[in-house]
């Protein structure tokens, strides 16, 4: 088992200077406002799967102070320093339907996780993100055709076309870059914001 304590996050991401803050705050931007642009509305209600520390937190709320941000990481260390001043909870991906989260979410955030848990892992998480999500999924995943410098410990090689199938079995399909909408707002969409159909494409 990976230990993702304190040592673990200043080695990754402040050592090594990944998913800087400028990064991260533009990421957040992104995932917020191609949210609301399919919305139609601003986001209300946000879930950070393998949220870490939090560090998406600082930028959605400067962006929206009402919004409300819940963290799930399975990191005790996280948990425990931010559970209560970040709303951190301790679980993994898999393990979303036994969390006690209520509601649903306009915005599920789950960034450089899915390469570090294995196919039933995923399977459970994005069927539970999927039946709880009224917006969008931003599904960040480095796959075997792209060049990252990176954690590569317990790395799971997998295809672009695993994750999209991973996906579209539980109905959440790529509107945009890691973006993934589901049965809520997918009806929604013109031909052209959603995704195309193979014959179009071709």
């Amino acid at each position: 088992m990976k230990t993702y304590d304190r040592a673990y996050f200043d080695h990754w991401y402040r050592h090594q200077g990944i998913g800087s803050r400028a990064e991260v705050a533009r990421s957040a931007r992104f995932a917020l406002a191609a949210t609301e642009q399919l919305l139609m509305r601003p986001v209300r209600r946000v879930l950070d799967v393998g949220c870490g520390e939090g560090v998406w937190r600082a930028p959605l709320l400067a962006a929206r102070p009402g919004l409300r941000y819940a963290g799930v990481d399975p990191s005790e260390y996280a948990a425990t320093r931010y559970g209560r001043t970040r709303n951190i909870i301790r679980g993994g991906i898999g393990d979303l339907g036994r969390l006690r989260l209520r509601g649903r979410f306009d915005l599920v955030i789950c960034a450089d996780v899915l390469p570090y848990v294995d196919d039933d892992a995923i399977v459970d998480g994005v069927a539970w993100i999927a039946a709880h999500l009224d917006g969008c999924a931003y599904l960040h995943a480095m796959t075997t055709t792209d060049a990252f410098i990176g954690d590569r410990e317990h790395f799971h090689d997998r295809e672009p076309a695993d994750y999209l199938r991973l996906f579209a079995a539980q109905g959440l399909e790529r509107v945009g870059p890691h973006l993934y909408a589901g049965a809520t707002v997918l009806p929604t969409l013109c031909a052209l914001e959603g995704p195309l159909p193979p014959s179009v494409v071709q």
